[in-house]
């Protein structure tokens, strides 16, 4: 997610020696495995059938044989099903999950790597690091499938949705039964943001939008084990023109991952991330616009259960002299816009989120009360949208939404747009700032 500047596999097989070693010893002793017994059982009528007359004893002997009935529950898969449907954990039953980019740390902070304290603190923190590496595990196989298969015609609706349905079905917490949301799933709703809509677009019921070869889409959604959140976008289009506009934010996400680290400074990486974006333009429909970083846009840290920790990543040169910490995460995103280079709330909200600090009023719409003891129990502190609600059989809920937005307990996030007729494009990865390197923890191959 956004935040705002002014305030806020492949299938492994495991070689067996002792088993090996076995199935040798049996065909020793005249035991042959079962699946080598049914081979040489299909030989020897093979043989049969040649020698009592050809052709017809051949087909006697294929239509005798039998299929080996499947073993009851099947085998555990080993690869993604198409669309994401295979659990995750099904996958990766060891527990340990595919670890993200490892960079060294420069300077003076290059000697962590070696350091055998930072190391011991690096292998305490193994369940920490496991519940992100699922996280971003999840999210990568999410979005490669989406990125793929999202095309033209299909409703927003239905593209947020289906990312949706397959970060649930991944992480094994479908979010309907009371609490199953803040064990795992969805980290934030789903952003499809069109054109100059930069954040926090996600469609309400009866939104009919349409996707067309002609948009500029970015996808932003979030994945989260145990609160902690992997939080990474990624923008798509259909035309061949907008490609320096997304080249041009993609590696200025990248030049701020470069640049981010422990003891470094968030105005010096503003600095670096504005320099890589606007030394591109990008022609549109015969006319050249420069890229401009959008200003009031910025990166953030993370914390467990809160998307936006308190510290932000400015995406263009300032004063910020607050410096990243060991042990802290954040989400690296960079906006670019051939508009102003600056948004503004517009448009129907769909975003919102309890306060960490949430006031305790009295509350005297009762509605009000009765969806905040909803909001509690389902998202704590994780931002939702008006989908979940619907999806959780509430009805009639905007009166008491609106209360505890106004009581100052929810918090909304409108969409943010930049003018009218411009692009904009997003890329974000978060990245964990671990004792003895930095991981990229969201990185794929796709970006």
């Amino acid at each position: 997610m956004a935040a705002q500047t002014a305030d806020a596999l492949a299938k492994l097989k495991v070689q067996d020696p002792e088993a090996e070693k076995a199935a040798g010893v049996a065909k020793a002793n005249g035991k042959v495995p079962a699946a080598e017994a049914d081979d040489s059982d299909e030989d020897e009528d093979d043989k049969a059938a040649a020698g009592e007359g050809g052709a017809d004893a051949a087909a006697k002997k294929k239509r005798k044989r039998k299929r080996k009935p499947k073993k009851a529950g099947g085998a555990i898969p080993t690869k993604q099903s198409s669309p994401p449907r295979v659990l995750l954990s099904n996958l990766f039953p060891s527990g340990e999950y595919p670890v993200g980019e490892e960079v060294e740390y420069r300077d003076e902070n290059l000697s962590r790597t070696t350091d055998e304290e930072k190391r011991h603190l690096d292998r305490m923190n193994n369940d920490f690091l496991q519940e992100y590496r699922q996280a971003a595990e999840i999210h990568r196989q999410v979005r490669q499938y989406a990125a793929q298969n999202i095309k033209p015609g299909q409703s927003l609706t239905e593209i947020a949705e289906g990312i949706e349905d397959s970060v649930r079905a991944l992480s094994g917490h479908p979010g309907l039964e009371e609490g199953d949301n803040i064990k795992g799933g969805i980290a934030f709703p789903t952003g499809v943001n069109l054109d100059h809509i930069a954040a926090h677009y996600s469609p309400n019921a009866g939104n009919k939008t349409i996707l067309t070869k002609d948009n500029v889409m970015k996808v932003d959604f979030g994945v989260h084990i145990n609160g902690r959140i992997v939080d990474s976008a990624f923008t798509m289009s259909f035309d061949p023109m907008y490609d320096n506009l997304l080249e041009a934010v993609r590696e200025g996400t990248n030049a701020g991952i470069k640049e981010a680290g422990i003891d470094v400074r968030m105005g010096d990486i503003g600095a670096v991330i504005q320099e890589t974006m606007e030394s591109y333009e990008v022609e549109i429909r015969g006319e050249t616009f420069p890229v401009k970083c959008i200003r009031n846009l910025n990166g953030h840290d993370i914390r467990q259960w809160q998307i936006h920790g308190g510290k932000s990543v400015p995406i263009v040169k300032g004063t910020d002299n607050t410096k990243m910490e060991e042990g802290e995460v954040f989400a690296i995103e960079t906006f670019g816009s051939t508009g102003n280079g600056y948004v503004r709330d517009d448009l129907e909200c769909s975003h919102y989120a309890k306060r960490v600090d949430a006031p305790v009023v009295p509350l005297r719409v009762t509605s009000a009360s009765k969806l905040l003891n909803v909001i509690n129990k389902n998202f704590g502190t994780l931002p939702f949208c008006r989908r979940y609600l619907d999806r959780l059989g509430q009805e009639k809920y905007l009166l008491g939404l609106n209360n505890l937005v106004s009581n100052g307990i929810v918090d909304a996030y409108p969409p943010l747009v930049d003018k009218k007729g411009s692009y904009t494009a997003q890329f974000e990865h978060t990245i964990l700032l671990r004792p003895t390197v930095k991981e990229v923890i969201s990185r794929g191959d796709d970006y």
